[in-house]
């Protein structure tokens, strides 16, 4: 199985995570001989004259002044070194939004990048999707977008943003399929796309199955309906698919654990009765902490799918169903990623996500960079890696799940 150090995704904040950040915000005096970086500082200022004396003199083409600057916020935001905090150009925050609501204008496909390799690859199409209709399938690499030649330090958002585009525009893409080491282009429509994140159904012997894909503003609320469907149908036991989930919104994670696990559930040594999930800043502080409330539980023995690309969130609803032996987690080991960013508008309608803090499940533990291994480890047949769609009675990591019950 390929190691991934990947990620994908934005997590919701509370009041208090904001107000750490703004008074975190406040400029540093700084010296000119201290090596702290300052863009108004006269040595930051010169050498930056000097460059665009440079190619204003000599420089061939005509330049983009917009671009320009879009490009020196990307590099403030780069210069960082953490592939999660990035810069979003006002149309890049519409989008973003758009996306954690659930509809968005692109091809319909989850992606994600290899942090090790610098890879950018398809996740899984999503089904109906123009990406599924046109062909691409699970780990094709994105090797060019029209003219743009992708290269291993290109940011997963930045491609994210040239994929998608308006309803009726096409993108073309040149892809590598690592499965027969060829290379694939196709001419792909984009359309608008109804992300639906959740899908259920009753299996034999009353077994209870939901697929949740991503954590947006709508998937708790559509979880909780699917739970409460399979139980007024007698549902006896419950598998939970989070295979291929790459994340998302925190509290969508938070408010689905919330109503399977018990109000007054305890994790001995763990961090407080109904512990979901708690965040601690660079310094060791305790930002923010996230407790079951509602009053609901589930009360049927569950299964949990997950593997590799089980990712953030997905990694949050894990770790607390594993704590509190609330679930047997049957799959391979999740992706491990332990930071929380949160997106801070600017006041010209752009944005930053910026990693703020790092989470800890209800027992206290450290995921990030290691993941969260199975009680049951499987792998998925070679055979169906790469198949978008998998039947029920083929899946084998879902066959192994039904032999827990």
């Amino acid at each position: 199985m390929r190691k991934f150090r990947k990620g994908l995704m934005v997590f919701s904040i509370s009041a208090a995570m904001v107000l750490t950040l703004i008074s975190c915000g406040k400029k540093q005096e700084t010296t000119e001989d201290d090596g702290t970086f300052d863009a108004n500082s006269e040595r930051i200022q010169k050498k930056t004259d000097e460059i665009n004396g440079i190619v204003d003199k000599y420089f061939y083409f005509d330049t983009d002044s917009k671009k320009q600057e879009e490009d020196y916020y990307d590099g403030l935001m780069a210069g960082l070194d953490d592939p999660y905090s990035v810069y979003y150009t006002p149309e890049q925050y519409a989008e973003q939004q758009k996306d954690d609501e659930g509809k968005y204008e692109g091809i319909g496909a989850v992606v994600s990048k290899n942090y090790d390799t610098g890879e950018i690859y398809v996740v899984n199409p999503i089904a109906g999707s123009p990406a599924e209709e046109a062909g691409l399938l699970p780990d094709d690499v994105f090797v060019q977008i029209d003219d743009l030649e992708l290269t291993v330090d290109y940011t997963l958002d930045a491609a994210v943003a040239r994929i998608r585009g308006k309803d009726g525009t096409t993108v073309h893409l040149k892809m590598y399929r690592p499965g027969d080491k060829e290379f694939y282009e196709f001419d792909i429509q984009r359309r608008e796309i109804e992300n639906v994140t959740v899908e259920h159904e009753m299996l034999d012997g009353n077994i209870g199955y939901i697929k949740v894909s991503q954590f947006i503003v709508p998937t708790a609320g559509h979880f909780k309906e699917a739970v409460d469907d399979l139980t007024d149908q007698g549902m006896k036991g419950l598998v939970i698919d989070l295979r291929g989930n790459p994340g998302g919104l925190v509290d969508s994670a938070v408010e689905m654990c919330d109503y399977i696990i018990a109000d007054d559930s305890s994790v001995p040594g763990g961090a407080g009765k109904g512990m979901v999930v708690y965040t601690e800043d660079k310094n060791g502080n305790v930002i923010d902490e996230n407790k079951c409330s509602d009053g609901h539980s589930v009360d049927v023995p569950i299964v949990l799918l997950v593997n590799g690309n089980s990712a953030s969130s997905s990694e949050i609803f894990t770790g607390c169903m594993k704590d509190y032996g609330k679930a047997t987690i049957v799959g391979t080991q999740t992706y491990g990623k332990g930071i929380v960013q949160i997106i801070h508008p600017l006041s010209d309608g752009s944005a930053i996500k910026l990693t703020i803090a790092k989470y800890f499940t209800p027992a206290g533990n450290d995921i990030h960079e290691v993941g969260i291994a199975p009680d049951v480890e499987v792998e998925l047949d070679e055979s169906l890696k790469t198949k978008v769609r998998i039947d029920h009675d083929e899946d084998n990591q879902l066959q192994e799940a039904l032999k827990q019950f």
